[in-house]
């Protein structure tokens, strides 16, 4: 499940909520069936966190974390089950190192695997890719969805990556200001947006092509010789009717359909 929303849409807080370390105003929270109010340690038993601005104590080995942490959770055979995780998180050759000594990217893995070591039934990830390389980002979402598959664990997973989320989430929840004003697939959620975006490489100058775009008030962008043009899906048609009648040419065509972050910044700004 992604939860997304802009700044401020109380994300972070809800999963505050969720691990305890906010009361809520109102309403109530129940995890597996149960009042969390009165069921805590035995809800966060069931659960574990993750998110890119924790820290884990620096002074500690990566193993000596893990180990720590399998213990809080009262892991049985934890050293065994530690050993295993780092294999498939590749820590096993950092297992030594202190955390303070490691890598933006070994970190993140480090986070990660830190919330597996309990096999948690709801597994809460807030932004765990921020501030990562592309490649590193693309490793922790391939662990993730290999962990998920296996373990058939439900994750709460908030994130600013449109694409991510695509790639990650059976659903999405958009929060804005504490209220949920949409729920749905992130295929669902893109083709609520009608609009879509035309890229054309134009064999004419711009003066001709803007003069054709104004008359007919279409919303566009011209960048160097590429010119976008926003439009309804049902009128693109009618579009390149009316630049064949002014004999406008182009070499080249693209067609992009609505995407999840289409749907993101449209309800973002309806919503402010």
């Amino acid at each position: 499940m992604g939860l997304l929303g802009p700044n401020g849409a109380g994300k972070t807080t809800t999963i505050d909520m969720l691990l305890g370390l906010t009361t809520p105003t109102s309403g109530n929270i129940n995890m597996f069936g149960l009042p969390f109010e009165i069921n805590r340690a035995n809800i966060l038993k069931r659960m574990n966190f993750s998110a890119a601005y924790i820290n884990l104590p620096w002074s500690l080995k990566v193993i000596e974390n893990l180990y720590t942490f399998a213990r809080l959770y009262e892991v049985d055979d934890y050293k065994e089950k530690v050993d295993k995780l780092m294999d498939e998180f590749q820590l096993t050759n950092l297992k030594d190192k202190r955390a303070d000594e490691l890598s933006s990217g070994q970190l993140a893995k480090l986070y990660i695997c830190k919330s597996f070591v309990n096999n948690p039934k709801l597994l809460l990830l807030d932004e765990p890719t921020a501030f990562l390389d592309p490649d590193v980002a693309d490793i922790i979402r391939k662990i993730i969805l290999k962990r998920v598959k296996k373990t058939n664990m439900s994750i709460l997973f908030t994130s600013h990556n449109m694409p991510e989320i695509t790639e990650i989430c059976d659903r999405v929840i958009f929060l804005n200001h504490g209220k949920i004003i949409a729920e749905d697939t992130p295929d669902e959620l893109a083709q609520k947006i009608k609009f879509c975006k035309v890229r054309l490489l134009f064999l004419v100058e711009n003066n001709k092509v803007k003069t054709l775009l104004d008359n007919y008030k279409y919303e566009y962008i011209i960048d160097n010789k590429e010119t976008t043009i926003s439009l309804d899906e049902r009128n693109v048609g009618q579009l390149l009717g009316r630049l064949s009648l002014a004999k406008l040419k182009y070499t080249q065509i693209t067609i992009d359909k609505p995407t999840l972050e289409d749907f993101f910044i449209k309800v973002a700004r309806e919503k402010l």
